[in-house]
């Protein structure tokens, strides 16, 4: 796994007789035998006395070696010319800490045992604070170089909102608005979304909710756009989506059944109309419960196998999710009125099996991401094959193409005003 991180600074100490500090933090790994090992180093920040670093990344097991308790120790120093860097604090942290992301409790006093000794009205040397962290897999960029060579993604969102998800005015809801921390539904969402929209050009995405009632008139919808707009269902990127879900919360009413065959077959449609390998279709689908159209489901599904589309989906929640291992077809592929899928598309895990045991959120999305993303490689070659289609050579990168350590990320344009579109 590889973490990355951002930490910004206040009120350090002025070590410089013309100027401020040049502050830069060392990181340091704990050893079994007590001692430090130097893991990382920031850029240096000139004349500052609240710097704010650049994001870096680091892998977790050089930060701690795979034990997430495992002290990290990082010091504080002023930068000097000669390389006599001036020492200003330091402050100890762990893993499982820094992994909480950017809370109260991380936000640490710099200190200089020194001073501390020599003043008895010492506090500190200045306060640190973890202003971003996010885990990844290093899976996951083999996934996008896999996925990315010469294909442009399409990544599509629904959301079950039905009433078995309880009252989202209340705590005990699936759906619950906490102000402290994401409900199981913006978790999932984040930890996949957050991966798949680096690699999506226009950062557009069709987002849909099924299983409500809509305003004015009650009517219940099974593919209802999250922004209230058929005529433009997409969200500009994941926070986007965030924010049209949680309004769609205030406005709809939870109701029923769980038909996933709607939005399906609404994804499929775009996907027929591109099957030259040139794009390929990604339906992340979070529910809390039993399908109540499976035969309509499985039909979607094997019809949906011939084309360039994958269906993620993720179950939140405490139900028997039996039905769903029967749509990933790991072992038996799915069969409808005896037409079997042509290929395995539909790849299901229950979030629960990914929380973190102390509730670390941060944790608990990176673990998830890994494996909901792991099939889709495979499902993609597997129709490229299928179709008797080549690689094709990958594209020049745009400026704004995220990096990648193997390949060039090819950003083939495409119209997604028409891509879901009922």
């Amino acid at each position: 796994d590889i973490a990355t991180m951002q930490l910004c600074a206040n009120k350090l100490d002025k070590k410089d007789f013309f100027g401020k500090s040049d502050p830069f933090l060392v990181f340091y790994r704990s050893n079994e035998d007590g001692t430090f090992t130097i893991c990382h180093k920031t850029e240096v920040i000139k004349n500052n006395l609240n710097p704010v670093w650049q994001p870096f990344t680091i892998p977790v097991r050089a930060l701690c070696n795979g034990d997430y308790d495992r002290t990290v120790k990082v010091d504080v120093y002023d930068w000097d010319r000669d390389g006599s860097h001036d020492f200003i604090g330091e402050f100890t942290t762990s893993y499982r800490e820094l992994s909480r992301g950017q809370s109260q409790f991380n936000v640490y006093e710099v200190l200089n045992p020194k001073k501390k000794g020599k003043k008895k009205k010492y506090v500190n040397s200045g306060t640190v604070t973890l202003l971003s962290f996010k885990v990844e897999s290093e899976y996951t960029h083999i996934f996008m170089d896999t996925l990315m060579d010469s294909t442009q993604l399409n990544f599509t969102v629904a959301i079950d909102f039905t009433a078995s998800n309880g009252n989202p005015s209340q705590p005990t809801s699936l759906h619950y608005m906490s102000p402290y921390q994401m409900n199981a539904y913006a978790m999932a969402l984040k930890a996949v979304g957050e991966i798949i929209q680096d690699y999506d050009s226009d950062k557009l995405f069709p987002a849909y909710g099924f299983g409500a009632k809509l305003p004015p008139d009650g009517k219940i919808s099974h593919a209802f756009p999250l922004n209230s707009n058929t005529e433009n269902p997409n969200c500009v990127g994941i926070d986007g989506v965030l924010e049209a879900y949680f309004q769609s919360l205030r406005t709809v009413q939870l109701y029923g059944p769980t038909n996933f065959a709607p939005v399906i077959n609404q994804v499929a449609r775009c996907a027929a109309e591109v099957t030259d390998g040139s794009q390929y279709f990604v339906l992340l689908m979070i529910t809390d419960g039993v399908i109540s159209d499976m035969a309509q489901t499985k039909e979607s599904v094997v019809n949906a196998a011939s084309l360039p589309m994958s269906i993620i989906i993720v179950g939140v929640g405490p139900a028997e999710f039996d039905a769903m291992e029967e749509l990933d077809g790991d072992e038996v592929r799915v069969s409808s009125r005896g037409r079997f899928a042509e290929r395995d598309i539909v790849q299901f895990v229950p979030f629960r099996d990914y929380i973190d045991r102390s509730g670390n959120q941060v944790l608990s999305m990176a673990r998830l991401a890994k494996d909901v993303l792991a099939e889709i490689p495979d499902q993609l070659l597997s129709f490229m094959k299928s179709r008797g289609i080549e690689p094709r050579p990958p594209l020049p990168a745009t400026s704004d193409s995220p990096s990648m350590s193997t390949t060039t990320t090819t950003t083939t344009a495409a119209p997604k005003e028409r891509n879901m579109h009922a």
